[in-house]
């Protein structure tokens, strides 16, 4: 569930930006909020498979971006003054992370395939 508001809450913020200034009262933001909730059920609700297309998802991206990607940016921003500690735990980091991502997208995509047959 708080993959969920983590993923609504730029869009939304990006939506409540294009409401004019006198339109941005708590009323139009609370209705805003309450559309894209309602719009994404309706696009659950009518697409087949879509809990089992969402783990695909989650299970590919959410390791790149909450394990690899950080690891993969302070290793390359820091480059000559991480220490060999640092380094080796950065690399564990992203190799466990590639890890699940794998296992995660295999048994998303195993599930899929078994729903399809």
């Amino acid at each position: 569930i708080t993959t969920y508001a983590l993923t609504m809450t730029p869009l939304a913020l990006s939506m409540e930006e294009l409401l004019p200034p006198n339109r941005q009262t708590y009323s139009n933001i609370v209705m805003l909020r309450s559309a894209l909730v309602l719009s994404s059920l309706i696009v659950a609700l009518s697409v087949p498979f879509f809990g089992l297309v969402m783990s695909l998802v989650g299970s590919f991206l959410t390791m790149f971006v909450a394990y690899i990607l950080p690891c993969a940016c302070f290793l390359a921003i820091l480059r000559r003054t991480v220490t060999w500690y640092q380094v080796l735990l950065c690399v564990f980091i992203i190799v466990v992370g590639l890890c699940c991502a794998g296992v995660g997208t295999y048994s998303s995509l195993s599930k899929i395939i078994q729903n399809y047959k």
